[in-house]
């Protein structure tokens, strides 16, 4: 099951994470974004102990949301180390979200 990240445990789980993150900025309105969340979900059981990866509401989390400057949704950032090494904006298929995770290990 995908993490919720929060403006409060970002730091902790995501960018002081030692495994590869997937980070999806959504909100409940947005349609492509629901879109999406079955595939994440999929995505966190499929890299369950390899990958942290999980959601955050940009609607209750403006700070994080701004400070990496997420201007539309669904975005999708790909975080190693604490940097974004990639980034998906706008809904795309499981496997292009899956290739850019492998690109991290």
């Amino acid at each position: 099951m995908a993490l919720e990240f929060t403006d409060a445990n970002f730091e902790q789980q995501v960018l002081k994470s030692d495994k590869p993150v997937i980070v999806d900025f959504w909100a409940e309105w947005c349609g492509p974004c629901r879109m999406v969340t079955p595939i994440i979900e999929e995505l966190a059981g499929e890299y369950e102990g390899k990958a942290v990866i999980g959601k955050l509401n940009v609607d209750h989390n403006p700070n994080v949301a701004q400070q990496f400057q997420i201007r539309n949704i669904p975005t999708v950032l790909f975080i190693k180390n604490g940097e974004v090494v990639d980034k998906q904006v706008g809904a795309t298929s499981k496997a292009s979200y899956a290739q850019k995770l492998e690109a991290q290990f």
